[in-house]
């Protein structure tokens, strides 16, 4: 038996940052050797993702996980004793293989998703060393450009603005811990602004200011405001980056805004689009068309391609063969990454590997249902994604991400490659 054979799977209920439950798995190797995960939840979901298993019913609003519980502790455990944690790919293989569902429907993504982190931070544990330099083998580290929210609105904010998230990314910053600072500076001011002005109204899931506004633009001038109050230049240090969640907004083949009263077709979003990227220093837009309308996205690649990073979310949901597939008509040019979106590590893996295949950025994502755990900083870094997209600057179940790389990067030391403004596609 070696260091890393696994000795026992066991799941619990733990709470998540909106107080609804989710899944922790625990693997132990040995007496002394133990790797956790918790399982994190989205609002804003892809119909091609993994899908959680709940509980229904009338406690607890039907969000229950005691059936994930116990695929985990009933199934899954039992099937995974004696196996190594150190071969994920296998370990990955047979929890698929288990569930036997394309959605994971089965025994649960929540399950599946917290038991495949956990083995992974146990294999870590078994070998002395930070998940981020396990996964990350024989390369060189890539310390990523953070993304961080400002503003929330969308399925985050009860559609207090259509756009869900309106962010920064510190492209001129030198190292992560510049750019979290600067980023601090640009929140602060944010904040007051708004208080100022009396637009403030609290925060939203992913702890982005919920902005009282008029139209979603205003928005983006108060971002480009604050990024100047807070003594930086609009695209030169910090630039903006706009998670349109576009499937949320389409209804009948039409995207409803509601707070600007229109109502557009797919040359009308990308008209709009377009117009924004003339007049703001836009860096990043995600799904800036639904999922189902991939002729738009081709269309708007096409046209914003070589100006700006386009992410596909709903309309990739962390799948290689769809990154493949969307590389080779043209649409989108990165791809976010959540481990919860395809189940598995392996698998959210081989949708990022695909990316860079085709030449794309990857961004590494959180879920707006997140909790203390910070897997994703350490696979930004052990797997070079060049990108982490966390949420805002505030609320700790973000915070503890963000602190994490910057203990990553301080290990390094001068060893320490900060992605910067490199890790775009586009390089403006």
């Amino acid at each position: 038996m070696s260091a890393t054979t696994i000795a026992s799977v066991r799941a619990r209920r733990v709470w998540d940052s909106r107080g609804r439950p989710t899944v922790e798995a625990e693997i132990r190797l040995g007496e002394d050797t133990v790797g956790r995960a918790i399982a994190p939840a989205g609002a804003s979901t892809g119909s091609g993702e993994a899908l959680d298993l709940r509980d229904g019913g009338r406690a607890l609003g039907g969000l229950g996980v005691a059936r994930a519980v116990a695929a985990v502790n009933e199934v899954i455990a039992p099937a995974l004793a004696g196996l190594d944690a150190a071969e994920q790919h296998a370990l990955d293989a047979k929890l698929v293989e288990l569930d036997g569902t394309p959605d994971k429907s089965r025994l649960g993504g929540n399950a599946i998703v917290a038991v495949s982190m956990a083995a992974a931070h146990a294999a870590a544990a078994a070998r002395g060393v930070p998940l981020w330099k396990h996964l990350l083998g024989d390369g060189e580290p890539l310390i990523p450009l953070p993304e961080i929210q400002i503003f929330g609105g969308g399925a985050h904010a009860a559609t207090r603005i259509d756009l869900q998230d309106v962010m920064v990314m510190p492209v001129g910053a030198a190292s992560f811990s510049q750019a979290l600072e600067w980023t601090a500076e640009v929140y602060r001011a944010a904040g007051a602004g708004l208080a100022a002005n009396g637009k403030l109204q609290g925060v939203a899931d992913e702890g982005g200011y919920w902005p009282a506004v008029d139209s979603n633009e205003e928005v983006l001038a108060e971002t480009v405001v604050a990024i100047e109050a807070a003594g930086f230049k609009p695209g030169r240090d910090l630039a903006l980056s706009l998670d349109i969640a576009a499937t949320q907004l389409r209804r009948d083949g039409r995207y409803h805004l509601q707070r600007d009263g229109k109502v557009l077709d797919s040359d009308g979003m990308i008209r709009l689009m377009l117009d924004w990227l003339d007049r703001y220093p836009i860096a990043s837009i995600e799904d800036p068309l639904a999922e189902d309308d991939e002729a738009g996205l081709i269309a708007f690649t096409r046209e914003a391609g070589k100006r700006v990073q386009i992410i596909g979310d709903d309309y990739l949901v962390t799948n290689a063969d769809r990154v493949k597939h969307a590389a080779a008509r043209g649409a989108c040019n990165a791809v976010l990454v959540k481990p919860n979106q395809a189940g598995t590590l392996s698998e959210a893996k081989a949708a990022l590997e695909a990316g860079k295949a085709a030449g794309w950025g990857t961004i590494v994502s959180a879920r707006s249902g997140e909790t203390e755990d910070v897997t994703i900083a350490h696979l930004a870094v052990g797997w070079r994604a060049g990108q982490l997209k966390v949420g805002s600057f505030a609320r700790s179940e973000r915070m503890a991400k963000w602190n994490e790389v910057l203990r990553i990067e301080e290990a390094l030391g001068r060893a320490a490659r900060f992605a910067g403004r490199g890790a775009l596609p586009v390089k403006r």
